[in-house]
Formats: structure tokens, C-alpha cells, sequence
């Protein structure tokens, strides 16, 4: 459990600084009703077993927000719940994930990546929260009382840009924001299919192995370089809006940050629900 925070005084309030940040995978929308897969009981001990401190608010980037230039979410009251997905269990369509909006925490995000270079930021008042957002913070947060800004992918651009967008949000930490991402280690929706004893495909255990090596060890240029670097780069991500948010919150964190895995469990035969912990000396 994190425990390496500090405080710090903002005129009359008092922040506590995170020192973490976080990189989740969301698998499966199954996550949100599914009791049998280990990483609904991780996520659902998220604050008795990880991340005790409660944040100010959370910043999250999900991989399945994909626009061409960086947007924001700013909502003023509370998150409607997007259903993006289709085909499933009629009961995950009535689940709903009201979390307050953070217009703050948007305009923040905005003028830190416009000082830092990234020229236009568009700021959305009216999309809800996608299932990779709500469905991993409705097991981490259940009381949906934690202000929430969501931040978007450009699947165009390489990884070392979204490395660079995280190293320009890195101030947000001192001001008390959680920085989580929400993509998939692994992520080939046309691989997933039932195996036997829950088998592995060998192609997504050795880039999933690749990767964690690669965070363990820091090698951030190789993580940024996972196209040329990685085994089975185009296998395992055939589209990289899932790996992104990684080096999002690889960036925030700091070249100085030391990573450890915090959740290994799989599903389908090729979705890793691996999530990494990214510690600021």
C-alpha cells in the first residue's frame, strides 16, 4: 500500500501530494458484473490493498476515447454512463456510475498541456463516462463521490507524445490528482476465445513478459519504442488506444519512478489484466 505521500499547504487547504500513479487493465466489460475473475476482487480491495490515501480527484485516460488532438471532459454535475459495448448481459446496461465532474481539474489539464506545447486541448461538457473509465472506478470508488476528469488518446500520434503529455501533467500530483490509466496490457479483441484450463496463447504471455521486464527495469525508452522492441507488438496490439494510456501515466510518474506490478490474472486466452504501480521518488 502506498504509504509516501506528503502534505503540503495551498493557502487555506491542505493537499496531500500523490506520490503514485496507476496503470490499470480493464479487460473485458464483463469486469463490471463478472465475481469469478480475480481482477474485479483486486480492483474492489483497491483501497484497502493499494491506494488507502483518498485523492482530490481523479484524472483518467481511457483507451476508449480516441480523438485527434487531446480533449478533456468537463461536466458540471454528475457523469452519465456510457454503454459501449454491445451484446452483453442486460443488467450491465442499467448500471450506473454518477460520479461529480471536475471543470477545475479540466481547465488544469488543459492550460498544463497548452503551456507545455501541445497546442489545441478541446474541452467536451457533455460526454458521460466510457466503460473504460466507469467500470474500473465503480469497484476502486463505489461511492462515486471522488470528482473525475477524463482525458483522451490520439491513436495517431507515437508513444513517446503521450510520454510527453504525461511529463506535462506531472504537476497535478502535487495538487493532490490521481492519475490513473485504463487501457489493456494486451489487447486483440479477435483473439479472445474460451481455452482449456484457461490457457494462455504463448504470443500474449511473451509480450505481456516483455513489458513488465521493461517497467521493472525502468527501460522507458523500450516501453516508448514497443512497436520495434516488443515480441508480438502487432499481435498483441493491433491498435495501440489501449497501450497509450501507459506511457501517459509512465511520463507522470518520472524517469526516476519505480514500477512494480500490482495485479497478473488472465482472461479469454489473450486479455491480460496486468496493472502496474508507478512510485515518484
Amino acid at each position: 500500500m502506498s504509504g509516501n505521500s506528503i502534505l503540503k499547504g495551498k493557502g487555506k487547504t491542505l493537499v496531500m501530494a500523490v506520490k503514485d500513479t496507476f496503470y490499470l487493465s480493464h479487460g473485458s466489460p464483463t469486469l463490471s458484473i463478472d465475481e469469478s475473475l480475480p481482477a474485479r476482487k483486486f480492483l474492489q480491495s483497491w483501497k484497502e490493498t493499494v491506494y488507502s490515501q483518498k485523492p482530490t480527484s481523479i484524472l483518467i485516460i481511457s483507451g476508449h476515447w480516441d480523438t485527434a488532438v487531446p480533449s478533456v471532459s468537463s461536466i458540471s454535475g454528475r457523469y452519465s454512463t456510457i454503454y459501449d459495448f454491445y451484446g452483453f448481459s442486460r443488467s450491465m446496461y442499467q448500471i450506473k456510475y454518477p460520479a461529480p465532474g471536475s471543470p477545475h481539474l479540466a481547465n488544469r489539464v488543459k492550460q498544463l498541456l497548452t503551456s507545455s506545447g501541445f497546442g489545441r486541448v478541446d474541452v467536451d461538457t457533455q460526454r458521460g463516462l466510457d466503460h473504460g473509465s466507469w467500470v474500473p472506478l465503480m469497484l476502486m470508488y463505489p461511492e462515486a463521490d471522488i470528482p473525475v476528469c477524463q482525458l483522451s488518446v490520439q491513436s495517431g500520434r507515437d508513444a513517446t507524445y503521450h510520454y510527453n503529455m504525461g511529463k506535462a501533467l506531472a504537476p497535478l500530483k502535487d495538487e493532490g490528482v490521481l492519475i490513473v490509466a485504463s487501457g489493456s496490457a494486451t489487447h486483440n479483441l479477435g483473439a479472445m476465445r474460451k481455452t482449456k484450463n484457461n490457457e494462455v496463447f504463448p504470443w500474449a504471455r511473451e509480450f505481456d513478459t516483455w513489458l513488465k521486464r521493461a517497467l521493472l527495469e525502468g527501460r522507458h525508452d523500450d516501453v516508448n519504442q514497443w512497436e520495434k522492441k516488443a515480441p508480438h507488438a502487432k499481435t498483441a496490439h493491433p491498435w495501440p488506444d489501449h497501450l497509450y494510456p501507459l506511457h501517459i501515466v509512465m511520463g507522470a510518474a518520472g524517469a526516476d519512478a519505480k514500477a512494480k506490478q500490482i495485479h497478473d490474472s488472465w482472461d479469454l486466452g489473450a486479455v491480460s489484466y496486468a496493472a502496474y504501480q508507478f512510485t515518484s521518488p
